[in-house]
């Protein structure tokens, strides 16, 4: 399977071996460009386009802005201790003069940042320090690795790492005052994956003025071209009181934060000299040891089931760009459960990838434009990654694996063959799943790509599966981006209507946003290796934005003016969602923001459905509207949430909402609450049922490498309380203990909620790097 799709790829781009994909290298330099990244550090001469830096200055600018950075070699290697005590910081100038996006775009920043980048013979460093006029007020609340938090309500540096200097692609690497970490890697400019862990060091510091911090990446964690080095790099400090984003390199507001991705707009890193690439090899084996109990087990259990397992996993460098990841007998034992959701409609729930394995490089078969979450969007995605190891709420064992992902030149490449074992109880049986996917750049901020899914076994049991399909991102000037795709899917059984295209254009600018697409999902479009809402549709949308700033406001960043129209039709042309809405907005310059939304609905229903128990609606046409009205408070608070309460008309009667999501409260340094809370009330002529989703995460966080976290829920509609208890313990770098609790009880019985099912888990993994 994974062999027929591989062909059909390369035969589609007129690749006939990986080799010939590499004779397109990277994204070349100018020549003068080049001259620098090959001259010594201590003379660099001058070229055309940004300048280079004359030792002993380690930055410049052109006249248009464009930044040029210098690298320093180090005689001897950094103690990360986040003191900046070390002798080069008294003799290196370091490179500053950060310039705002937020809340005065092309303005300095009001704070002073200095951030030195240096390197030995095997680890760049990267260290900063950050004045403050009012130190009191930094804020540092999360030390929970990758936690959300960290990004939206701490106050962070960023920076982030083009090695290859394709201006497309990067790592992101983010600390705090408290040194937490968070690291990512970005994928042209838009798409972003938080799920890439590799091996550094991070330590931060205060002192009386602000505060430091210290990083250091081996080179062994990140990919790079041989020869002459010329990197991107660019990095961002977001003093969170004051809700000040300010950037290395002059960037345009509209995206916030999120102009970090923005690398061909980064600073030009010179002066770098890494080792050779050795082919550096990865080995990490792992043990586990669990005491279980299932009471839909088959055969049902007397008592609880003892066992252990092994496995392995290996990452091996293949080439300069490309690297090979291998798992046999793949656990997943420490992955958190996932956060249940209330389904209110006749379309399916979206659900996140938790599992490590693939969220890594999971940017790299992003198909069409569509987000990695795929939420937020009715488009389809291709490759789904929850269909692997997964069926019916079942954990279905991965046998062995393997994954090449990276670049060749201006190709990107993913290549992905799993083989899954058998599942008695829910029917699964042994199936493999491949899936290939070839993008090339073209342009200066596009690319057009192939993606090909296949699984030896169909969904249904019987026969196989099979999807392809061609896509195009393509990216102008600095807001316009096009998103456009094609797709078909062949499945044993199932013949006509089986195509799917899109074509989205997205305009965002600070001050006006425009968005239209069109979207069309046949009846009989099944990727079984991926996720559809909803099928048999022919949708139209359009989006007006318009976000005017305030400039003399001392309460008020801006206001926003929204007006929407979708409209969807089935294959036959029958109208079934029409959905027109107008919303209001302001954003506060303390960073919370006050959402009102008016919004009319027609939705006809084909078939008669049960949207509760007891509760089946005919078919028929329904038209209804509704109000919302939403605070969101900034995740910078000690105590903060999202609340939003809707009332309307709903189907052939009324509905009232209440959510609070994203709440958190922090109750020590080290000790935090996130509660949530959902609550639907809904008046239907066939009869009237209530909802309550209710659940909290509770957090004791050591170390920025040791938490231990207690997720518990209960769900009205599905009668069950459930916990999931983890301590997660990084021992050494790269290598993590895990020991997880979780119980799942049926909230009918009438007494004590019975038991469903129970695990206690220890799980060590070790990392040998060679």
């Amino acid at each position: 399977m994974i062999r027929h799709c591989a062909l059909l790829v390369a035969a589609a781009f007129g690749l006939t071996t990986l080799a010939e994909a590499q004779l397109t290298g990277p994204v070349t330099p100018p020549p003068a460009v080049a001259a620098v990244a090959a001259a010594p550090s201590e003379s660099l001469p001058v070229f055309d386009g940004p300048p280079a830096p004359v030792a002993p200055s380690t930055m410049t600018r052109d006249e248009m802005g464009r930044a040029t950075v210098r690298a320093v070699r180090l005689a001897e290697p950094l103690e990360i201790d986040g003191r900046l005590t070390e002798p080069v910081y008294a003799s290196v100038s370091p490179f500053g003069g950060f310039i705002q996006i937020e809340p005065k775009p092309g303005e300095e920043a009001t704070e002073k940042t200095e951030i030195w980048v240096t390197f030995d013979r095997t680890r760049v460093y990267v260290s900063g320090r950050m004045w403050d006029s009012d130190p009191e007020h930094i804020i540092a609340t999360e030390l929970r690795r990758d936690n959300t938090t960290i990004y939206q309500g701490n106050d962070i540096l960023a920076f982030a790492l083009d090695p290859f200097y394709d201006r497309r692609n990067s790592f992101l690497f983010i600390t705090t005052p408290a040194g937490a970490r968070m690291e990512g890697q970005t994928s042209n400019e838009r798409q972003y994956s938080g799920d890439w862990n590799p091996v550094w060091e991070v330590k931060a510091g205060r002192f009386d003025k602000g505060w430091t911090f210290e990083a250091a990446i081996p080179f062994k964690s990140l990919r790079y071209r041989q020869g002459g080095q010329l990197w991107g790099f660019n990095a961002m400090r977001v003093k969170r009181s004051k809700n000040e984003i300010s950037f290395l390199t002059k960037l345009p507001p509209a995206r916030g934060q999120l102009a970090m991705q923005q690398m061909s707009l980064a600073a030009t890193l010179v002066g770098l000299e890494p080792p050779s690439n050795s082919r550096p090899l990865d080995l990490k084996p792992y043990v586990t040891s669990s005491l279980s109990s299932d009471v839909n087990a088959r055969p049902r259990p007397t008592s609880n089931k003892g066992d252990a397992n092994v496995g392995l996993d290996a990452k091996y460098s293949l080439t300069e760009g490309l690297t090979g990841d291998f798992t046999v007998n793949t656990d997943f034992a420490q992955v958190e459960a996932d956060e249940q959701q209330v389904n209110l409609t006749r379309f399916s729930l979206f659900f996140p990838e938790k599992r490590d394995f693939f969220l890594e490089n999971q940017g790299t078969f992003v198909f069409g434009g569509v987000s990695v979450g795929g939420q937020g969007s009715d488009a389809p995605v291709l490759f789904y990654s929850r269909r692997v190891g997964l069926n019916s709420g079942r954990i279905v064992p991965l046998r062995a694996g393997g994954r090449v992902t990276g670049r060749a030149g201006k190709y990107s490449i993913g290549v992905l063959d799993i083989q899954t074992g058998d599942d008695v109880f829910s029917g699964t049986r042994p199936t493999n799943f491949s899936v290939v996917r070839l993008k090339r750049d073209i342009l200066r901020r596009s690319a057009v790509g192939l993606l090909a899914t296949g699984r030896s076994i169909a969904a249904s049991g019987s026969g196989q599966a099979m999807t392809y399909g061609v896509d195009g991102t393509f990216g102008f000037f600095q807001n316009l981006v096009i998103n456009t795709y094609w797709a078909r899917t062949r499945t044993d059984g199932i013949r006509g209507d089986d195509r799917s295209y899109l074509g989205q254009l997205d305009y965002t600018a600070d001050r006006y946003t425009v968005q239209l697409e069109r979207l069309a999902i046949g009846d009989n479009f099944t990727p079984e290796v991926g996720f559809v809402r909803r099928d048999d549709m022919r949708k139209s949308n359009a989006l007006f934005k318009f976000t005017p700033r305030l400039q003399g406001s001392r309460t008020i960043r801006k206001l926003s003016y929204q007006g929407q129209v979708n409209y969807v039709e089935n294959g036959k042309g029958r109208l079934e969602s029409r959905e027109q809405s107008l919303e209001f907005g302001i954003n506060f310059l303390n960073g919370d923001v006050l959402a009102v939304e008016g919004t009319r609905s027609y939705e006809y229903l084909p078939r008669p459905f049960a949207i509760a128990p007891g509760v089946t609606l005919p078919v028929a046409g329904y038209g209804f509207e509704n109000l919302r009205v939403n605070y969101n408070m900034s995740q910078q608070r000690p105590r903060a949430a999202n609340i939003t309460l809707e009332h309307g008309t709903f189907y052939n009667g009324h509905k009232t909402t209440m959510t609070f999501a994203r709440g958190r409260a922090q109750i020590t340094s080290r000790l935090s609450m996130e509660p949530t809370y959902s609550f639907n009330k809904v008046s239907l002529v066939q009869g009237r049922f209530t909802t309550h989703l209710t659940g909290s995460r509770l957090t004791y966080a050591m170390t920025p490498l040791m938490f231990a976290s207690a997720l518990v829920q209960y769900s009205s509609s599905a009668d069950t309380v459930s916990v999931n208890a983890r301590l997660r313990w990084e021992y050494q770098p790269g290598s993590e203990l895990f020991v997880v609790y979780n119980e799942e009880r049926d909230t009918l019985r009438p007494s004590v909620p019975g038991m469903l099912n129970r695990a206690l888990i220890v799980k060590v993994n070790r990392l040998f790097r060679f």
